[in-house]
């Protein structure tokens, strides 16, 4: 499994990949095209045009990582961002990976406790 801690973010490359590409142009579109730093220690998310399948590169202590799930049935719910990259939490990831649409998420708003001066 892939081993985050929680300062780990998670960055959504909006446009799809050729899945083709593995670990060299994969970080090479990190930091040309997303801008990011591929080292970092941080998830970077990629698709393909049909949206089926998702790469997801990371540097883990001495190497690069690379982790590949397909979808059997249906497709990933990419944000439509005008934007290359998209910052997305952990569990949103998690739920990006079941299949789940999370632009139709609603969010509760958090708690904020009250000042006391």
């Amino acid at each position: 499994m892939i081993d985050v801690d929680l300062s780990t973010q998670v960055h959504l490359a909006i446009q799809p990949v050729d899945f083709r590409q593995s670990f060299d142009s994969l970080a090479a579109i990190t930091q040309t095209v997303l801008k990011l730093d591929p080292l970092s220690g941080h998830l970077f998310v990629f698709h393909n045009k049909k949206h089926d399948r998702v790469k997801i590169l990371y540097w883990q202590y001495n190497g690069f990582c690379l982790w590949y799930k397909r979808l059997e049935v249906g497709t990933y719910r990419f944000p439509k961002l005008d934007a290359e990259t998209s910052t997305i939490s952990r569990e949103e990831l998690g739920l990006l990976l079941q299949g789940i649409d999370i632009s139709k998420i609603k969010r509760l708003p958090a708690f904020q406790p009250a000042r006391v001066y």
